[in-house]
């Protein structure tokens, strides 16, 4: 009796289609959906999700009873995402329509993928079609744009600023390139309304059992709505995660950008929604089955274009904006028609039923604008855009600038050296310190100016050389705030933004540190610190500075950031190749784009420079092998020809030599009488000349008695 009762109790789950889940919004929507327990809207909030939202653009890990999501993807060699029980492959609609029955809702998202339109309809409509087939209920969700709205007139001419609701939703006019995105919607909205009658009623049935036959024509009209119920959510612009409309913003703001583009005069307002928020609303449509079949999804801003562009800017670049005219815009590589027409949409829109009739844990109420901060932390985390924070230290002349120039091309950092930071801070200032020393605190302070400045925040640096001292470095990573630096250390606490993850110190004796400057070229040493004199007082008072306990590197030691200690004194290789290698196998995979379009081209013409270059070499090297071979061939057959002659003449010299007794014997005793025996055959002229030569041998043969 228990175990039943444990069973009713169990939460149970549904199967949800959610299209194009390898995209920006079927991922993320899918992503949510799949940790949402079936029903979980319908109950009050826990406390603990209200924090949990403000920290993470999505819930917790998934529960017992959460929905089962399957989906298909755009591109076909895309793996099954974790969050996906499982991912339709299809090769015609049909095959797809399975599986799209064998779930209980089906959510169509058609606002990324323009093609995506007509399987949405045709979906709708199968389903539709085979209702009386259809044993459980389906709930069928068009996620669509606000872009249908947006040449909508005015509720009230004389005051434009009264926003659309659902209520309104009959009156709206699409901007003519979302022309098919409303007629999707007309026809999901039609379907869900409309019934199917199997049964003919003729006027002799009519007459004799009105009644019953009017409510059985009810039943089946109830009965087959009930199996059928859709939903169009007209959504704002979607942000927040790894971003959607508004990437081009956020990575034109990341990598420095001298200003952002703002289309147009700025003054339009957008409706805008977290993509989170987005979900959820698709949650709590899927839970409990809204009245109204027309839903307005965004948030509590009204934000215009140019609040949008300054936020992003202020907050993750330069700050500056620049306006630019339409046409300018659309010249631009970085957007597309369709999101150019969004971007300039200017709707003001009120979600009322999302607002009064839905529990959502909202991640962004208040906006992009207002939730800024939080956003671009989700952009950072979802794109993994985390800044390298390094410091590389050592004695005077080890090849510190030599491996942070490296390391900073091949990870995109800031190079930061000491005369570089204090000539920008004095340039700044429109002071010339070129005969003054500047005081430690001011130095210090201008590194931490520098460091906390927006490109070294996005990227990350490489400090070169400094801190050189404990004290310095006490100063330079105190939390902004902090009175005494020395209980701040103690205490282990340091200004996160800048404090280095990685700290490497190059070390060289004195003797190989006096032999690399003796050999660097004059036109390298000339004018500079790095002649015998200058480096010999040089490393005097560095040896002074790190010679006791109070050190740089015991200063990180104390906190957890411990040193890497690299001997460079075995590196013999090209500009300290080898030790760059070393470091980056430390430090690992760089954190940010990868390289841009005209890097991957150039980095293709340099592979495809060094194939051929490589193919050159090994044909070069195939021809000098063969030549090699060919002499050796040659010079091996002409020793055989050699010798083999050698052989001949030999063995012609024994056979001479062995002829001569037979030659002798022949001449002596066989060629006088065989001489003899042919002339007597020429003047007897018998009938057989062998024969008769041959009696003659026989009877005048010397050796016969």
């Amino acid at each position: 009796m228990a175990s039943s009762q444990d069973d009713a109790e169990k939460p149970k789950t549904k199967r949800i289609f959610v299209n194009h889940v390898d995209q920006y919004q079927g991922k993320n929507v899918a992503k949510y959906l799949s940790r949402c327990v079936v029903g979980a809207s319908l109950e009050e909030p826990e406390e603990e999700d209200d924090a949990r939202s403000t920290s993470s653009s999505f819930v917790a890990a998934p529960k017992e009873g959460c929905y089962e999501v399957v989906g298909t993807v755009k591109n076909r060699e895309t793996e099954k995402p974790d969050f996906c029980k499982e991912v339709i492959k299809f090769d015609n609609k049909d095959q797809l329509y399975e599986h799209l029955v064998e779930c209980d809702i089906i959510v169509y998202d058609i606002t990324e993928d323009p093609d995506q339109i007509d399987e949405a309809v045709w979906a709708v409509s199968e389903l539709h079609s085979d209702l009386d087939k259809i044993e459980k209920p389906k709930m069928f969700i068009l996620i669509s744009t606000v872009m249908t709205w947006a040449k909508s007139k005015p509720l009230d001419p004389d005051d434009p600023e009264i926003p659309f609701t659902e209520d309104d939703y009959r009156r709206r006019k699409p901007h003519p390139n979302f022309k098919e995105h409303i007629s999707a919607e007309k026809t999901v909205i039609k379907n869900g309304k409309t019934t199917k009658v199997r049964m003919t009623l003729t006027d002799k049935w009519k007459s004799m059992h009105e009644m019953e036959i009017l409510n059985k024509s009810e039943y089946i009209q109830i009965h087959n709505k009930a199996k059928l119920v859709t939903y169009v959510v007209a959504s704002g612009l979607t942000y927040g995660a790894e971003e959607n409309i508004f990437h081009f913003l956020f990575k034109a703001a990341w990598h420095n950008a001298p200003h952002l583009l703002c289309f147009g005069n700025g003054e339009n307002i957008i409706p805008t929604i977290h993509i989170k928020d987005l979900a959820a609303v698709i949650q709590n449509i899927a839970d409990s089955r809204p009245k109204v079949r027309y839903l307005i999804a965004k948030d509590e801003s009204n934000n215009k274009l140019d609040e949008i562009v300054k936020a992003v800017s202020q907050n993750l670049g330069t700050g500056k904006v620049k306006m630019i005219s339409q046409e300018e815009a659309l010249l631009s590589k970085d957007i597309e028609q369709s999101d150019f027409d969004q971007l300039l949409v200017n709707l003001r829109m009120d979600a009322v039923n999302v607002k009064e009739n839905m529990r959502i844990n909202w991640a962004a109420e208040a906006g992009l604008v207002e939730c800024i901060q939080q956003i671009i932390k989700e952009y950072k985390d979802s794109r993994k855009l985390q800044p390298l924070r390094i410091c590389v230290l050592g004695p005077p002349a080890v090849g510190k600038t030599t491996v942070t120039q490296q390391l900073c091309e091949f990870y995109k950092l800031h190079h930061i050296k000491i005369k570089d930071v204090i000539d920008e801070a004095m340039d700044n200032l429109g002071k010339d310190q070129s005969t003054n020393k500047i005081e430690d605190q001011y130095v210090i302070r201008f590194f931490k100016d520098k460091l906390h400045s927006m490109p070294c925040q996005n990227q990350g640096f490489i400090i070169d050389g400094f801190p050189k001292t404990s004290d310095q470095a006490k100063d330079m990573f105190v939390a902004d705030g902090e009175d005494e630096p020395e209980e701040a250390a103690k205490d282990g606490s340091f200004d996160r933004a800048i404090m280095p993850e990685y700290v490497f110190n190059l070390e060289g004796n004195d003797e190989f540190l006096r032999h690399r400057v003796m050999n660097l070229p004059e036109s390298v040493v000339h004018g500079t610190h790095n002649t015998e004199d200058g480096l010999m007082r040089r490393l005097e008072a560095y040896r002074s500075m790190n010679g006791d306990d109070e050190t740089v590197l015991n200063y990180f030691d104390e906190l957890e950031f411990h040193p890497h200690k690299l001997d460079v004194t075995k590196d013999e290789s090209p500009m300290m190749k080898d030790t760059v290698e070393q470091m980056k196998k430390i430090i690992g995979a760089a954190r940010n784009y990868g390289p841009t379009p005209e890097e991957l081209e150039e980095m293709k013409r340099q592979e495809e420079e060094a194939r051929l270059k490589k193919e050159q070499e090994e044909k070069q090297e195939k021809e000098r092998r063969e030549a090699e071979e060919a002499a050796v061939r040659k010079k091996r057959q002409e020793e055989w020809t050699t010798r083999l002659n050698e052989v001949k003449r030999e063995e012609y010299e024994l056979l001479e030599t062995q002829s001569i007794p037979l030659r002798n014997y022949l001449m002596k005793h066989v060629m006088p009488t065989l001489t003899q025996g042919l002339i007597d055959c020429c003047k007897t002229r018998p009938d057989d000349p062998i024969d008769y030569l041959a009696e003659f041998l026989f009877q005048n043969n010397p050796q016969v008695d």
